[in-house]
């Protein structure tokens, strides 16, 4: 696959982007193509389907609740408050 110009007009099209350096994009997009149809040549029939290379576990640590009033801490750094509550401008007009 190649990508060129009119490729990469859909690409945007289909991004809702603007690419600035077209040039430089076209290039960096064929290296992509490039490297993923070698990457399909690899014979991965007898590997076995694996998220994690390395074959480790998540260490467990204790859950203990902490009360840290972390509640009173964000309401204190909000603009404004009403009891628990977040005050906001109102954007849907009814």
């Amino acid at each position: 696959m190649k990508i060129d110009d009119k490729l990469l007009a859909k690409l945007e099209k289909l991004s809702m982007m603007k690419v600035e350096n077209r040039d430089g994009m076209i290039d960096d997009l064929n290296q992509i193509v490039e490297f993923v149809e070698i990457l399909q040549e690899v014979n991965t029939n007898n590997a076995e389907a694996t998220f994690n290379v390395l074959n480790l576990a998540t260490p467990m640590r204790e859950d203990i609740p902490v009360n840290n009033n972390a509640i009173k801490t964000i309401l204190d750094n909000a603009p404004k408050t009403e009891g628990n509550y977040f005050i906001v401008p109102k954007i849907i007009e009814g």
